[in-house]
């Protein structure tokens, strides 16, 4: 099967019927709306790939993926139909890895925040460098935490600690994701990708019905809190609208403190 010739994703074999995805981008591989297209619907294509047992996914040079790029992030507040068109990807991506029937593996080499946060917990197992630096920044960028958080999180570790972490933005390593579940395991740097190669291995030579239906079975958990993640894409969306994402973009391309209006009819 043929793909696309992407702009910034580069497709390779490291193993018999495990395709490698890598984003590449700059240095930190942060998401135009190419990119952020081409995630979205990449996914229905390995699914119909009888290439392609298992998937392993990653970033270029030290960092993962800083999500949206401030560029994009512009037109997102000043553009009413593009804010659409984005609404539409992020539905999709989530919904289009939740329905992959292929086993997904993230390796987290580096940061990883909006977007490509979600790229990497939408994965079945996701495996993060010690040093990698995972945030789901949406509140510091003053909209609600949109792409995957509310559906993933509460699973993952805990509706407590999905509540701090989203509504606070605070990052954290790849051993206190690790601990508290949000990742499947935390390596030395140096280990991440490999570790993550190996896994996909292992599912790829294991018995692909098997673990496909295995994979869908556990995704109905996610797809049961799909009204919640409709909920926050929406509000994510409609706050874009906001003065306070004009502020948060603002003060992070100025690199200083947001000053949000502390008064607010909502």
């Amino acid at each position: 099967m043929s793909y696309p010739e992407y702009e910034s994703l580069r497709l390779d074999w490291p193993s018999e019927r495990v395709l490698r995805i890598t984003l590449e981008r700059g240095k930190m591989n942060a998401m135009d709306f190419q990119l952020h297209h081409d995630l979205a619907h990449i996914w229905s294509l390995i699914d119909k790939d009888p290439a392609v047992n298992a998937v392993v996914v990653t970033g270029a040079g030290r960092a993962f993926s800083a999500g949206g790029d401030f560029e994009m992030i512009e037109d997102i507040i000043a553009d009413h139909d593009f804010r659409c068109k984005m609404w539409k990807d992020a539905r999709v991506m989530v919904d289009s890895m939740l329905n992959c029937s292929k086993p997904i593996v993230s390796a987290i080499n580096g940061a990883a925040a909006g977007g490509g946060l979600a790229l990497a917990l939408l994965a079945d197992i996701s495996v993060a460098a010690e040093s990698a630096k995972l945030v789901d920044g949406h509140t510091v960028l003053g909209v609600a935490a949109d792409d995957h958080g509310v559906a993933v999180w509460p699973l993952l570790t805990s509706l407590a600690k999905a509540k701090y972490y989203l509504m606070t933005s605070e990052p954290i390593d790849g051993r206190e994701a690790e601990r508290i579940g949000l990742v499947s395991f935390c390596t030395p740097d140096d280990e991440c990708v490999t570790r993550a190669l190996a896994i996909a291995d292992r599912l790829a030579k294991g018995p692909p019905a098997a673990v496909r239906w295995t994979k869908l079975s556990l995704n109905n958990w996610m797809k049961n809190a799909w009204p919640s993640f409709e909920a926050s894409l929406a509000f994510g969306i409609l706050g874009f609208t906001s003065p306070e994402a004009r502020e948060g973009l603002d003060a992070l391309k100025e690199r200083r403190t947001p000053s949000f209006n502390p008064q607010s009819y909502v």
